[in-house]
């Protein structure tokens, strides 16, 4: 994404218009249409009025996209209830379908065991909660992919 669009997205996420945006500034409208056309640039200290004004930190702002805010916002306000009353396989099965079929392929109880292992392991070395020993886990299983898929591209 340009620098226009994140400036673009960013304003409008904030619910200002260029207008109000170009006031706050002490600039025209027309400047603020030209940062987010990338036809020119804001210096230095009005990209940082602006990430104030949009309650973003610079670097956000630089590589703002409105769709990872809108789901970090979402991750951020659904609360424990909520979260109880998904069935988080089935969503993201529809992304990725071997969520829904490995359960017929895979012998889970073998899984199980280690996998309860390295929690409790987690647990008692730590100090964990269970959610946070798996939550860890996870991360850790993460990082591993990650690292993994990195080192063969």
């Amino acid at each position: 994404m340009s620098l226009g669009n994140s400036l673009f997205s960013a304003r409008k996420k904030s619910g200002l218009s260029q207008e109000e945006v170009a006031e706050k500034l002490g600039v025209s409208r027309q400047t603020i249409s030209k940062w987010e056309l990338d036809e020119t640039l804001p210096d230095i200290r009005q990209s940082k009025k602006l990430s104030n004004l949009y309650h973003l930190t610079l670097d956000d702002l630089i590589d703002f996209d409105i769709d990872v805010k809108e789901i970090e916002e979402i991750i951020e306000n659904t609360n424990e209830e909520k979260q109880q009353k998904i069935d988080w396989s089935s969503v993201w099965s529809k992304k990725y379908p071997i969520l829904k079929s490995y359960r017929d392929e895979v012998d889970i109880n073998a899984y199980s065991a280690r996998i309860k292992e390295l929690l409790h392991s987690l647990k008692i070395q730590y100090n964990y909660s269970d959610l946070d020993a798996m939550l860890v886990l996870k991360d850790i299983l993460s990082h591993i992919w990650n690292t993994g898929n990195s080192k063969n591209k």
